[in-house]
């Protein structure tokens, strides 16, 4: 990663200085380095500077900076006899299913199938074992099924650890390095995902940093100039963007993500802990869809796999510098696994922005409300998904019933659902709703099959419980009831199961991807579901302007779709075709309005995106209307400033 200019400054000696004489003797620090947003203290006595956690948290208060305790390589066991070590120590009945081994910074991750045993067992004391083997540890839930995306990432930075030890520390000195501009100015420009669904991007710029938020494509985009966010307009080169942050994993904000890595960007990506297997995986299918469709690819999978070593993930709710004049703070965004509100403190308190990307402003079953509780923030930037004013969702109750009805007269008739759908968020939540109402009794029992990839998703879902609802998290961490693994589902991959899933004369429910039906899975399906009447086409989740779904759903009776040899094939639709709101992870006009009135009394400026450009003006025009705010609506290659 190169500075601007090629201008190279020394890292501050005044933070140092400020922890060597605040660390309590007998710490046995042998070093203290920067570790990307983080400060890592080394020490080969780790109990005794761990135990000191009120001394490390006033600390972290004095120099408002993250700080982290990390083993001194010296003292870290071989691998084998750490993990000997830990099978020692890890109770039988919790059932240890693997380890991870992080060189990069002296961790290993305990996966067990059941966790809380480790949580609520005294003999199993984190700080005496990390002393005994010379690793930090960090438990995690084992997935029933194994999710191949968290094998791989894990394989990946294993690979690349001295890679990732050595840019660790030179994203620090980044960082922590003297401001060189003492003025604040912050500019936002717009690149994509503005007057439009897709292509989410926008640059963030002060006088000493440049932060990219999202770097998406538009599933719907009619030519490449629609397609992919207009980074040439930015004029800009890639080694002058300082970080990525990204909201979540949906294409529309990560597609182009690969591409950044493959043409020569080397600096951070911040994302939350499960957005990475997340982002990773769709972006991975879509160079399988790509490639069933006779496309050449935007990236290639070792631009996926670059994506991974890039990535610095980080927890909910946690101030992080990443910028020498920027703090960034992730909070639950309720959309989709691992989706971030992203709060920019810029500058010492000048100006506070929060980017909401997509959100939820209500709860579900597999996730809690958008979080609104931001100690200042002046700009907002708002998605208008739903923002007309007749863009209101019915209950929850509703919705569930709706589903159970139309599922239900469709099998009676002997007839099949075919459920087009993202494999993320929203196939987890039917997923749940259909056992939940199958358990009892309020639906009819039928084979319900999920492909590959949504199975695959699920397994991460559950791999990152503290990401779910309150319910949801304590069910997974503390019982051996896995909500995702039900006796009524059968993964796709497995077997005949495609064959008998596509059987005329077996009713059932198929779930696949993609939800806006361009490319992948659900396509074999809609072609032999879509021309038999006694079948039904359900969408879940919003269908972009010029997707093959939204022609679908707005009547089309018949649709050309590339098929076997590269021939194009006419497809009639005869099957009933409905669409179901209520399920969607975006906020309805509503839940938006309610959003923006939370934080009301702190906003100077409401910005409007990620929506038709009906939908961001209707959004706009009613904040200023009714809460006497300033509130634009921008468009693409917009520079808009913000203080």
């Amino acid at each position: 990663m190169q500075r601007k200019n090629g201008q190279k400054e020394p890292p501050s000696q005044n933070i140092m200085a400020t922890i060597l004489r605040s660390i309590p003797q007998g710490a046995h620090v042998t070093k203290i380095e920067y570790e990307g947003p983080s400060i890592a203290i080394y020490t080969s006595s780790p109990k005794f500077l761990l135990d000191q956690n009120k001394k490390l948290s006033a600390l972290v208060s004095a120099i408002k900076k993250r700080i982290v305790v990390r083993t001194d390589g010296s003292i870290r066991r071989p691998q084998a006899e750490a993990q000997k070590a830990l099978v020692a120590h890890v109770p039988q009945e919790a059932d240890l299913r693997g380890t991870f081994f992080d060189d990069a910074i002296g961790e290993v991750t305990v996966e067990v199938k059941r966790p809380w045993l480790l949580m609520r067992n005294p003999k199993f004391n984190h700080n005496e074992i990390t002393e005994e083997i010379g690793w930090r540890i960090r438990v995690r839930k084992a997935t029933t099924t194994q999710s191949n995306t968290i094998q791989t990432i894990n394989s990946t930075l294993k690979k690349s650890s001295s890679e990732r030890t050595k840019q660790l520390k030179q994203i620090g000195d980044e960082i922590f390095r003297p401001r060189l501009v003492p003025k604040a100015e912050v500019s936002l420009l717009t690149l994509g995902g503005f007057g439009q669904v897709g292509r989410s991007c926008m640059l963030l710029a002060t006088p000493e940093s440049r932060i990219l938020l999202d770097c998406g494509v538009n599933p719907g985009a009619r030519s490449t100039g629609e397609a992919y966010p207009r980074l040439d307009w930015a004029n800009i080169t890639l080694d002058e963007i300082d970080a990525v942050v990204i909201g979540h994993a949906h294409l529309d904000h990560t597609g182009f993500l690969p591409v950044l890595c493959k043409y020569g960007y080397k600096g951070p990506i911040y994302c939350t802990e499960p957005t990475l297997p997340m982002m990773n995986l769709i972006q991975l299918d879509a160079i399988k869809v790509a490639n069933a469709q006779g496309k050449v690819p935007l990236y290639a999978d070792r631009d996926v796999r670059q994506v991974m070593r890039q990535a610095i993930t980080l927890p909910y709710n946690t101030v992080t510098d990443i910028a020498p004049d920027i703090k960034l703070v992730l909070a639950n965004a309720g959309h989709i696994l691992g989706s971030a509100l992203c709060h920019f403190h810029i500058g010492n308190g000048d100006h506070n922005f929060v980017y909401s990307g997509d959100l939820k402003f209500g709860k579900s079953i597999l996730f809690e409300a958008a979080d609104w509780r931001f100690p200042r923030a002046e700009t907002l930037l708002i998605e208008s998904t739903y923002g007309l004013k007749e863009d209101i969702q019915p209950s929850r109750q509703e919705v569930e019933s709706a589903f159970v009805n139309v599922v239900n007269r469709t099998l009676a008739d002997g007839g099949k659902v075919l459920i087009p759908i993202p494999a993320v968020g929203r196939a987890q939540e039917i997923m749940m709703v259909i056992d939940h109402y199958m358990k009892g009794g309020g639906m009819v029992e039928a084979p319900v099959f999920t492909e590959g990839m949504i199975s695959e998703a699920s397994a991460i879902h559950e791999a990152y419980p503290e990401y779910l609802a309150r319910e949801l998290r304590q069910k997974i961490l503390e019982t051996d009831d896995n909500p995702f693994d039900s006796e009524y589902f059968t993964n796709i991959e497995h077997g005949d199961a495609r064959g008998e899933a596509m059987r005329e004369d077996s009713p059932g429910v198929i779930l696949a991807t993609s939800g806006m039906l361009e490319g992948g899975p659900v396509l074999e399906y809609f072609k032999h579901i879509a021309p038999h009447p006694h079948n039904k086409i359900l969408f879940v989740s919003y269908q972009v302007n010029g997707t093959m779904g939204r022609r679908v759903l707005d009547g089309a009776r018949q649709v050309s779709m590339m098929g076997r040899g590269g021939k194009i094939e006419a497809v009639s639709i005869n099957a009933g075709i409905e669409k179901l709101d209520g399920f969607s992870g975006h906020s309805d006009y509503n839940q938006l309005m309610s959003f923006v009135q939370k934080l009301r009394p702190k906003l100077k400026r409401v910005l409007v995106n990620h929506g038709e450009r009906r939908k961001s003006e209707n959004l706009a025009a009613s904040i200023r209307r009714l809460y006497r705010l300033p509130a634009h609506n921008p468009q693409v290659q917009e520079a808009v400033k913000l203080f």
